[in-house]
């Protein structure tokens, strides 16, 4: 599910109305999923910092190397974003109790808000997910299901456990919010930037949601008059060598990516076996002119360390993952010194400190 709004009429919407806007991802609020009289549910999510990697950028020869820091987003991850849009539009339903599968960041910030606006969560998590992620979840009220297998397995049980119950599904793309949520880091960067566009942006890539909502944003934008056409970055979805099924569909031209086999990585949130919107994905890629790139967990790891050590943020794997994407696109010659690139970091290391063992 997509939302979709008036872009017509969103024309009178002007970017110099954002002055004095409170720093969240609500100052964005006419171009999300909420109605007259609806209230979001929000902890401070979004509005998170764009910082200039100068020691970083400095070891690969660029110029303009810049991390989106999503872990500083209530929760510590770039779900927040996603799930604040979603519980706001349950709320504004009347459910009583939401649900989802998740590898972990998503079921914490489904509990978070979740709690937030006075509702039941239930958990779906794989039971060999990290236990903070876990624990967590249980922290802020949630019933916590474990589970046998991966999130895909965990989204079936989900699913016949749901049946009859009237719960609402917080799913990716089951349901309108999450892509909303997410897709406000790209109205954020063009901000950040003065109305600008970078010339690459690297995604982690697991559900894919924040990738396909800020690709429709660019568009919105484009539509509503804020950007000029021609301006939209090159796209790279970054996943690991041991569950890389856009890269796979990516490089052989298929249309959708089908599921991967024996899905394996230290990254949970990269552990997904089947994006639900594969095809929103890979059209995405190519339309931009991008890349998909699988990187190692072993290089993903030293990249949280030298993203840490050289720049001070806390980085979960996948934002190593998508440093170590920037290395092999410039070793290729893909990315040039002059570029400006954008480092996604969808969230913080305190919960994967096991992997710096």
């Amino acid at each position: 599910m997509l939302a979709r709004y008036d872009l017509k009429a969103a024309r009178s919407w002007k970017k110099e109305s954002l002055v004095g806007r409170p720093h969240s991802m609500w100052r964005y609020r006419e171009m999300l999923p909420l109605l007259a009289g609806d209230d979001p549910v929000t902890l401070g999510e979004g509005f998170t910092p764009l910082l200039h990697a100068k020691r970083l950028g400095l070891t690969l020869g660029l110029e303009r190397l810049l991390i989106k820091d999503e872990s500083l987003n209530p929760t510590n991850s770039f779900k927040a974003r996603g799930l604040s849009a979603a519980i706001s539009r349950a709320k504004a339903l009347h459910a009583e109790t939401v649900f989802l599968p998740t590898a972990g960041n998503a079921g914490n910030a489904a509990a978070a808000y979740a709690a937030a606006a006075g509702m039941k969560c239930e958990v779906f998590i794989p039971k060999d997910a990290k236990q903070p992620f876990i624990d967590e979840c249980r922290l802020y009220g949630a019933n916590v299901t474990l589970v046998d297998g991966l999130i895909t397995d965990a989204g079936r049980l989900a699913t016949e456990t749901a049946k009859g119950r009237g719960w609402y599904e917080l799913s990716t793309f089951r349901e309108a919010g999450r892509a909303e949520g997410k897709k406000t880091m790209a109205y954020e960067l063009a901000e950040q930037l003065n109305w600008t566009l970078p010339d690459w942006i690297i995604y982690p890539t697991g559900g894919g949601t924040g990738l396909v909502g800020m690709w429709k944003a660019f568009a919105e934008m484009e539509a509503i008059g804020w950007l000029a056409a021609g301006q939209r970055p090159k796209m790279v979805s970054v996943q690991t060598e041991g569950c890389a099924p856009i890269i796979r569909a990516f490089d052989s031209g298929a249309e959708t990516a089908g599921t991967w086999e024996g899905a394996h990585t230290v990254a949970d949130g990269l552990r997904v076996p089947r994006a639900i919107a594969d095809f929103l994905i890979l059209r995405a890629l190519r339309e931009s002119g991008g890349a998909a790139v699988a990187v190692s967990d072993e290089q993903m790891v030293l990249d949280m360390k030298a993203i840490g050590s050289l720049e001070g943020v806390s980085a979960a794997p996948e934002g190593g993952a998508a440093l170590s994407a920037v290395r092999a696109l410039v070793a290729a010659g893909r990315i040039k010194p002059h570029e400006t690139v954008v480092i996604f970091n969808t969230g913080g290391a305190l919960k994967y400190l096991d992997v710096l063992r």
